[in-house]
């Protein structure tokens, strides 16, 4: 066990002087690789100025770069596509809203009076938020349209962590495939839209739509833990008004296998 030692201490032992001079050795030797060590990494630096150099300003200039790109290229850049996507989205707007929709998503999709649609900022603004945002709009133009196949190419390319339209591109890409009878790929997409977000709006709605898929496609077991789910966290959503009614149809089927 190691023992305080008062400052001015001689040791009286040939045990006590014997450690004295282990410890001093071993200090000496700590000292000794400390100091070979510093000598070989200034030795290194010496040798190899010219690349440090070389790599410190590379990164420097890396750094630099990818400021001044988003401070002068990739902000006016998503400027001038939130102005150019201006008039296609208030196109979508009153396809929502009002009537001639489909003549209205088609000029969201392709532009009117000399303005982009939505196709166009893709296209010219690729990389920016506004092109993101302009594939969920297409995709979801198309789906309104009918047009099922480009409904889901556009919906699958859109990125988003929002509350909302992350799950809602997920589960209009799920009704797309209902409508070209992939019921499979429907339910797995709108359960992937279900547990994206814990919301009072999505989830409920694509727990109820991935329940009456599962039980078209005889999976009555699923289908009942997604309408109970329903019941039991979202009492108070549209879906849980009529969701006893498909809990009993759920159970019936369950029953029978």
């Amino acid at each position: 066990m190691a023992t305080y030692k008062k400052r001015g201490y001689k040791p009286k032992t040939n045990v006590e002087k014997q450690q004295n001079i282990e410890d001093g050795s071993t200090t000496a030797e700590v000292f000794n690789t400390l100091d070979e060590t510093a000598s070989k990494t200034e030795d290194f630096v010496a040798k190899n100025q010219k690349y440090i150099f070389i790599i410190i300003g590379l990164v420097a200039v890396i750094v630099l770069g990818s400021l001044a790109y988003k401070e002068y290229v990739a902000k006016p850049k998503q400027q001038a596509a939130m102005n150019d996507m201006f008039q296609a989205q208030k196109y979508f707007d009153e396809a929502v809203t009002g009537t001639a929709k489909d003549s209205l998503y088609n000029l969201a999709l392709n532009g009117g009076e000399g303005k982009f649609g939505m196709l166009d900022i893709i296209q010219e603004y690729s990389g920016t938020p506004s092109a993101n945002l302009a594939s969920y709009y297409a995709g979801t133009a198309y789906l309104r349209l009918k047009d099922y196949k480009n409904a889901v190419e556009y919906l699958s390319d859109f990125k988003s962590d929002d509350e909302v339209l992350a799950p809602l591109a997920k589960g209009n890409i799920g009704d797309a495939f209902v409508q070209l009878n992939q019921t499979e790929d429907a339910l797995g997409y709108y359960e992937q839209a279900a547990e994206m977000r814990d919301n009072e709006f999505t989830t409920p709605m694509y727990l109820f739509k991935a329940g009456a898929i599962a039980l078209d496609l005889g999976k009555a077991d699923k289908a009942l833990a997604y309408f109970k789910r329903i019941k039991d966290d979202y009492a108070n959503s549209t879906e849980a008004t009529k969701v006893d009614v498909f809990i009993g149809k759920a159970q019936v089927l369950a029953n029978k296998y």
